[in-house]
């Protein structure tokens, strides 16, 4: 896959993983157009990387993913390159009701449905592209090993691993390429509650997890997992019920 001259959508773009990767594909040469929900902190990325393309847009919502798309295609007809990477992670406990899961703001819209929903929108426009073209989800080492404290991010993260490689070979023959890439623990906000902030603390920059995307698209490694999140899906095929056990008792002091 070329790294260069590509037209670029990064959702959840604004910070983290998302703007790291931005980052690095502007200086690759690339044209890049990033959504996210806060206007502000848009702005805030534009003031660092002046050749953004910016969109508010809430990928939870299915209107305003529709939006997204029609605005991505009229304004960039030759747009070649989706990243699903917006995500919000919390900590849900099902013995008190998991009232969270009432909320507007949805795990599994946000993470799972939205990443879907995206793909089933561009890649009938990818197939008219005399180029190639790719899919980008970015998933998680908790994809392999959940961690309890937060479970519905950790069977999204799980699912859309499981969506990567089914679209992955559905899009073989076409000019399609489907990359996934799954990071460990990440200094970014999506680490918002007290236990998850403090395991965030001992993450990797987001930078790194960026230049390991920069270099899966350069070799074709269509499926990458990041640093100590290859622990996991180690542990994921040796010994996943004792594996399980050791990483929440470490992570939660249990």
């Amino acid at each position: 896959m070329q790294t260069t001259k590509n037209t670029i959508l990064i959702t959840g773009g604004s910070s983290g993983i998302g703007l790291a990767m931005a980052e690095v594909f502007v200086k690759a040469g690339n044209e890049v157009l990033i959504c996210g929900r806060s206007e502000s902190k848009l702005s805030e990325a534009k003031q660092k990387l002046p050749q953004l393309h910016t969109r508010v847009c809430d990928v939870a919502k299915k209107a305003e993913r529709q939006e997204l798309y029609q605005w991505a295609i009229s304004e960039f007809p030759h747009i070649n390159m989706l990243v699903n990477n917006a995500g919000i992670q919390r900590e849900i406990d099902f013995l008190t009701g998991a009232a969270e899961l009432d909320d507007e703001e949805s795990e599994i819209e946000t993470n799972l449905t939205a990443s879907i929903h995206l793909c089933a929108l561009f890649i009938p426009h990818f197939l008219t592209q005399k180029t190639e073209c790719a899919i980008l989800n970015v998933t998680s080492g908790l994809a392999f090993i959940p961690l309890k404290i937060v479970p519905v991010y950790c069977a999204t993260k799980a699912a859309l691993h499981s969506f990567s490689i089914s679209l992955r070979s559905q899009l073989a023959k076409t000019n399609v390429r489907v990359f996934e890439i799954a990071p460990p623990i990440v200094k970014t906000d999506l680490h918002r509650e007290a236990k998850a902030r403090t395991q965030a603390q001992r993450g990797i920059p987001a930078s790194e997890v960026a230049d390991a995307t920069l270099k899966a698209l350069q070799n074709n490694q269509y499926e990458t997992i990041v640093g100590r999140a290859k622990a996991l899906k180690g542990a994921s095929r040796i010994a996943p019920g004792f594996f399980h056990k050791l990483l929440n008792k470490v992570a939660t002091g249990e």
